[in-house]
């Protein structure tokens, strides 16, 4: 196996540049540039020197040997100089060193997960974690990468396994071939497995996270959506005039709003009738923006919006404007009067949709093997045969070690480390 390297840090110029190394030959590498191997675990000063000895910097070393490491294999840090014209002479030293090459993308975690150093959950939240951008996602990704819904996943692996244990005795020492010889106890704690995976489904989508908490602005032309939209994500993003139809498409900007993040949705005014062919297909779009959004402002008459929507009653600053009787919002975009209550209430709405302190969110891929659990084991308590009973408790296991990539593909594999940047 190689030993690969890459730069662990910011990109240069930085104050300090971090290039970590991992593999068998890390202290054959350590060797060549720093002259020694330090003792484990101990920062230690010295020159680095290419192969010809010339000095190219001075800074720190560190050795943490295997199985006690990060990926589970001999690991080396040099701390040198942010420079670029360092970082690419001690890269370019390591690369001379035979078994050594550069680092591919998310190749020093996918070594942490074959050495059994992390499971694929909690790769997944360290992916998460480095690109984080709000104070939700990081608390989300956190509670995933340090172990919460792995530990939470191995639980129901237990209790999996013993009610598979359960059908096999019953299997062994039955003489009658009907479920009911597993007993009343076997029923509820299957039942209670399958409650926990539904709560499991009904958690926040991860998603959600990434993409923001969505709040569409709907109403007919003129309402004043695109300059509500654009004091919503304070720029000019959105174009306004008092001509009808000024918004053709969708306009999505995402932004963070007191560590939440949110995406704003502008779009073309909705109206029953158009000449206009690219206007009318403006429109269809943003009916499928209302469709989708978590939340949507109803700037058009009250009433005549989307189930659930807010009522904004916009424009509140006109001398012309006709107020609504019993609207959830009075406010002027271009005042600012009304803007503080709305901005909260988003924020207040968006906290419970998103995961509380210490709760994961299951991304697309972890929905998909919790559902196939659940579809396993709904199938289980439906059936008589304890023979088929075990193979719903078998498919359900198999999702469960899929979970933690058990049982994953490469291509699964590739997916998920191929996010990574390098040096992770």
């Amino acid at each position: 196996m190689d030993t690969i390297f890459a730069l662990s840090s910011g990109a240069p110029p930085a104050g300090i540049g971090i290039i970590r190394l991992t593999g068998p030959q890390v202290r054959t590498a350590l060797a060549a540039l720093c002259g020694s191997v330090p003792e484990a675990r101990r920062a230690v000063r010295t020159p680095f020197r290419d192969s010809i000895a010339a000095q190219i910097d001075d800074g720190l070393v560190l050795y943490f040997p295997a199985p006690n490491s990060v990926t589970g294999e001999d690991v080396g840090e040099l701390h040198c100089h942010g420079g670029r014209a360092v970082v690419a002479a001690l890269q370019a030293a390591l690369a001379e060193i035979p078994g050594c090459r550069r680092a591919e993308p998310g190749e020093f975690t996918r070594r942490a997960f074959a050495n059994g150093r992390i499971d694929l959950a909690e790769a997944e939240g360290l992916g998460d974690l480095l690109s984080a951008e709000t104070e939700v996602q990081r608390r989300a990704a956190l509670a995933m990468t340090g172990g919460v819904f792995s530990n939470e996943v191995g639980r129901w692996r237990e209790q999996l396994l013993a009610l598979s244990a359960e059908v096999e005795a019953s299997l062994d020492f039955s003489e009658e071939d009907e479920v009911e010889s597993l007993g009343d106890e076997f029923a509820a704690d299957l039942a209670n497995l399958t409650q926990d995976l539904c709560e499991a489904l009904a958690a926040p989508y991860a998603e959600l996270l990434k993409e923001g908490f969505r709040v569409a602005l709907a109403g007919p032309p003129n309402a004043g959506k695109s300059t509500l939209f654009n004091a919503l994500v304070e720029s000019e993003a959105a174009i306004t005039a008092e001509i009808a139809g000024t918004t053709r498409d969708v306009l999505v900007q995402s932004v963070a709003i007191d560590g939440m993040a949110f995406s704003f949705v502008d779009m073309a005014g909705l109206r029953t009738a158009t000449d206009d062919r690219i206007e009318a297909i403006g429109i269809e779009r943003a009916e499928a923006e209302i469709a989708k959004a978590d939340v949507v402002l109803w700037l058009g008459l009250e009433g005549a919006g989307p189930e659930g929507c807010w009522e904004v009653d916009a424009q509140c600053d006109r001398d012309d404007h006709q107020s609504k009787q019993a609207p959830d919002f009075t406010l002027s975009a271009r005042t600012g009067a009304g803007m503080h209550d709305l901005r909260q209430a988003l924020v207040d709405r968006a906290r419970t949709a998103m995961p509380a302190p210490g709760q994961t969110a299951l991304n697309r891929r972890q929905r998909s093997l919790v559902a196939a659990a659940l579809d396993a084991l709904s199938d289980a308590e439906a059936l008589r045969d304890p023979l088929l009973v075990g193979e719903g408790l078998r498919r359900a296991r198999l999702a469960f070690d899929a979970l933690l990539g058990k049982t994953s593909t490469e291509d699964v594999l590739d997916a998920v480390f191929g996010r990574f940047c390098l040096g992770k």
